[in-house]
């Protein structure tokens, strides 16, 4: 849908001859002749901008942009004039102008405005449409977001949740796997009972059967008592392995045995003692290719991989970012007493920008930092961490008229295929699915790709390469294994 511009400009040729540039950059303009009309236009339908003219009879663009401000505050107002002054400039940005452009009006400099003023509108209207999200119920606490890969998250919890089926939920570090595995629980019959959670690779390997299955009295030097296990503690609850791909090799066959015959033997004992808890577990690794590699046990991956989970990036998560900083803030300010209430927009956009490696994790620890900077009640951009403010998005140039920016079909084709596994964290399995291929043919694409830039890097040190090999682009996330 086209975005929407209402031109307010007193000599018609003027008004068409903007009407016209705007139209040629694909946006839908609609041009009055005067402030009455632009007001009567602006209750009838929905514009993103306003750009008018300031010396108009009657209700001059100054006047027209005050009630503007005070009817629809969320749609910027450009304000241009032929009898630029100092007095006017100063006019203008107490009526809260958007912009100013002094004519004649240059092409360039209108296109410049309109895009920016379009940027904010639209950032500030997600902002508002969130807060509303926020406000309303959600249908599992803990998980925050109304993006399709959330909404899909949400809908296999609701799904699984009333089973015994053993979940695994893979994903980053830090987009919340811990969150959909109590969600889990909460939602199913199991909720009443305990939910016990334990970090696989947080423990070191030689007391990870100890505190999975419990010891006996005397079952080693520091054993004065008889200990119960994780397993034992849940009860008819769930359990949770994190972390799961960090699990030793001995410890994996053991787990293999207590999930097939439902009974865990404590260190040190004779008798084997039944469990009833649900397991859930979660791992940040591709485990497929950890099988290929010899680092996990296939039978045990199919015995927990029963029903699969994704835990999205945030990066793949749009506008969820801006509903997470809120639900943060609110948090935050009111544990530590700020009269912090939301984000500027420009704040907003660079949240929008940035990629967050460390995911929802990251957000929270940024928005800690934030509120702690923060001198207004709303979070600017420089209450942001520098890493934040200072980033800067790469895009693959695929429309555009300079052909210095374009690329060959293999070039392309190399920086897709990065982009793809850097947003699926350098898990192969799921980049390749994304892909449609194979991960054997992933594999070989990701070989050819390092042979080529291995003979660029050579012959860039002044060896012979045959040849301008196609350019790869780096990626901020170096794939799995």
């Amino acid at each position: 849908m086209a975005l929407q511009i209402l031109v307010v400009e007193d000599e018609r040729d003027e008004g068409e001859v903007l009407c016209d540039l705007l139209a040629e950059h694909k946006y839908k303009a609609v041009h009055v002749d005067s402030a009455d009309a632009a007001l009567a236009a602006l209750n009838e339908g929905h514009f993103d901008v306003v750009i008018s003219d300031v010396n108009m009879p009657g209700c001059n663009g100054i006047q027209l942009c005050e009630r503007v401000r005070q009817v629809h505050p969320d749609v910027p107002v450009i304000l241009s004039t032929g009898a630029a002054t100092v007095a006017t400039a100063v006019a203008a940005l107490r009526a809260g102008a958007w912009d100013f452009i002094i004519k004649p009006i240059s092409s360039q400099m209108v296109m410049v405005a309109v895009g920016r003023a379009v940027e904010h509108h639209q950032v500030k209207t997600e902002l508002r449409r969130l807060r509303a999200a926020l406000a309303a119920s959600r249908p599992i606490e803990g998980i925050i977001g109304d993006s399709p890969a959330v909404k899909e998250v949400v809908d296999m919890v609701l799904r699984i949740a009333p089973s015994d089926a053993t979940a695994l939920i893979t994903g980053e570090s830090g987009t919340g796997k811990e969150l959909i595995a109590m969600a889990i629980h909460r939602e199913g019959p199991r909720a009443s009972e305990p939910f016990v959670a334990v970090n696989c690779g947080a423990v070191p390997s030689h007391l990870l059967e100890s505190e999975l299955f419990g010891h006996v009295k005397g079952a080693f030097t520091d054993a004065r008592r008889d200990r119960p296990g994780l397993f034992v503690q849940a009860g008819d609850g769930t359990i949770f392995l994190d972390e799961i791909g960090e699990m030793p090799m001995d410890m994996q066959v053991k787990l293999l045995r207590v999930l097939q015959e439902r009974k865990i033997r404590p260190v040190g004992g004779d008798e084997e003692r039944p469990i009833s808890a649900r397991v859930v577990c979660a791992t940040n690794r591709d485990l497929e290719s950890e099988i290929d590699a010899g680092r996990f046990r296939h039978d045990l991956y199919y015995r927990i991989n029963v029903v699969t989970i994704d835990a999205p990036p945030l990066r793949s998560r749009g506008g969820d970012v801006l509903l997470l900083a809120m639900h943060f803030i609110q948090r935050i300010a009111t544990r530590s007493g700020k009269q912090v209430t939301g984000l500027s927009v420009d704040a907003a956009r660079m949240f929008l920008e940035y990629d967050w490696p460390g995911n929802v994790r990251e957000l929270e620890n940024c928005l800690e930092h934030a509120v702690a900077m923060s001198r207004h009640n709303e979070i600017t951009p420089n209450d942001l961490p520098a890493k934040i403010r200072d980033h800067r998005t790469s895009r693959i140039v695929i429309e555009g008229n300079d052909p210095d920016e374009l690329m060959t079909l293999a070039q392309l084709e190399n920086r897709y295929v990065h982009r793809v596994l850097a947003a699926c964290g350098g898990n192969k399995t799921r980049a390749a699915k994304v892909l449609g291929i194979d991960r054997r043919s992933l594999y070989r694409r990701l070989e050819e790709t390092q042979a080529i830039e291995a003979q660029a890097s050579a012959g860039s040190n002044g060896k012979a390469t045959g040849g301008t090999p196609p350019v790869s682009e780096p990626t901020s996330s170096s794939p799995s294994s």
